[in-house]
């Protein structure tokens, strides 16, 4: 394989499984990672980034397998006294998990940027992959229901997804500057490739490109763009994007994910049950990753075929 840097975009957990496929494979000043940062919320006093959180876990090697969220080996004594005395424990947060929040705030409350919180954190959670959230600025994903609009958190883990979306809005993002050593990479002219790893299109992938600048910056990196399908067999891998796409009137398909991105796209990875009715340059390959050795094995696939198409 050839050497460059590789650009990936993602959001949290189905992301972060190809995110590590790629860290096991490429030298780690090869690989920059951008985290969707549209799903950050404050709770409890504290401010919360869980896509940056999951994917620092996972590349550390400290994910929960079990839930996909979290931290392995976790202790739940807070939460469970914030709850006998009344208070919000709706979002499960754990004894180790809280620690991060903990001093993730108290840094950004001294003046700290998201990215120089984040760059730290991770070197100390023993992460040697560069995460940077897409923005330093605040992006806040919201959701329109039959209700009214509603924070995407309270959504997506109070409510359970349940809520009809019939729309969806970035509040910030139009006034949002994107992290700027992500635009001075995707301009360096060094780029390999950019990669869509198979997150949610709609409440993960659409917040990054939705900041002034990094749809464009990438179009104009030179470098191939392949974004990898969330979808097999005509169903989402992993979370609500299957009812979303559904409840916005969208095709459940590989094809429909395609679409949202077809202005930005070289060439596109689906599974074998999905190849039907997609355009353009495609690859076909097992899109599963639920063992190490299949992450590592698409992340392998993903950067042969961009090599191709460059």
């Amino acid at each position: 394989m050839k050497g460059g840097l590789v650009v990936a975009l993602s959001g949290g957990v189905g992301g972060a499984k190809l995110a590590l496929g790629l860290s096991r494979v490429l030298p780690a000043q090869e690989l920059l990672i951008v985290a969707n940062t549209g799903d950050d919320f404050e709770h409890l006093g504290l401010s919360i980034s869980p896509d940056i959180d999951t994917l620092s876990y996972v590349l550390a090697g400290l994910d929960n397998p079990v839930t996909g969220w979290g931290r392995r080996d976790e202790t739940w004594s807070f939460m469970e006294t914030i709850g006998a005395l009344g208070g919000a424990d709706w979002f499960r947060l754990g004894d180790r998990d809280l620690a991060l929040h903990v001093e993730r705030t108290r840094r950004l409350k001294a003046g700290e940027t998201l990215s120089q919180v984040t760059a730290d954190l991770s070197r100390r959670l023993g992460t040697a992959t560069r995460v940077l959230p897409m923005s330093d600025d605040r992006v806040r994903t919201r959701v329109r229901s039959d209700s009214g609009w509603i924070d995407f958190q309270d959504y997506f883990v109070r409510q359970q997804c349940r809520p009809i979306v019939r729309e969806l809005a970035f509040d910030g993002a139009d006034k949002a500057r994107a992290q700027p050593d992500i635009i001075a990479a995707l301009k360096g002219g060094k780029v390999r490739a950019v990669v869509i790893c198979p997150s949610n299109p709609f409440i993960s992938i659409e917040p990054i490109l939705a900041v002034p600048g990094m749809r464009e910056a990438i179009a104009a990196c030179g470098a191939p763009v392949v974004a990898v399908s969330p979808i097999v067999g005509g169903r989402a891998v992993k979370g609500p994007t299957a009812k979303m796409m559904q409840e916005l009137g969208l095709v459940v398909s590989s094809a429909s994910v395609a679409k949202r991105y077809r202005d930005l796209l070289t060439g596109y990875i689906v599974d074998e049950a999905d190849a039907e009715g997609i355009p353009g340059k495609v690859h076909i390959a097992s899109t599963l990753m639920t063992t190490l050795a299949e992450k590592e094995a698409l992340a392998r696939t993903v950067l042969t075929f961009a090599d191709t198409l460059a």
